[in-house]
């Protein structure tokens, strides 16, 4: 966790990266960006563009704006305009800052497994799992609305 407060806590919290305004301390933070987004000589992002581009946003983001998610959609707006900045806004929205789904998912492919062993197909055995992690959603479906619209396309098929 604190690693990922380290790295994208100035761009999560807005409050934060509003308030930056010595060049250094917003230099430094995209620095450290970088080299945690890049593995030998690929980077996602450029940290010299990426400093350029959150000065200009700095002052173009509006106030009512609080969450890392509507910047992202600001950005998209934007069409391009601010390109490593959206590329290090996707990156901060889709890390997971804990494992606790991934651990869900393995626990539950666990009890799936065990219980039909080895005897089934990988697809028949993520359909499974989905399933099961979905389970809230899985038993507010109406499976009589769903086996006739499967019917009737197995219909529409054959003729």
């Amino acid at each position: 966790m604190q690693e990922y407060d380290t790295n994208f806590g100035f761009l999560y919290d807005l409050e934060k990266l509003r308030d930056m305004k010595e060049d250094y301390i917003m230099k430094e933070r995209c620095i450290a960006l970088d080299n945690s987004l890049s593995v030998g000589n690929f980077h996602d992002i450029d940290c010299a563009d990426l400093f350029s581009e959150l000065r200009v946003l700095q002052e173009l983001i509006p106030q009512e704006t609080n969450s890392a998610l509507q910047v992202l959609q600001i950005l998209k707006s934007l069409n391009g305009s601010f390109p490593k900045a959206e590329i290090a806004y996707r990156i901060l929205l889709t890390v997971p800052v804990t494992v606790a789904s991934g651990e869900r998912s393995f626990s539950k492919l666990k009890l799936i497994k065990k219980y039909l062993r080895t005897t089934m197909s990988q697809e028949r055995l993520n359909a499974l799992a989905m399933l099961s992690i979905e389970k809230e959603l899985a038993e507010s479906l109406e499976y009589q609305d769903l086996i006739a619209e499967f019917a009737a396309v197995k219909v529409r098929k054959m003729g």
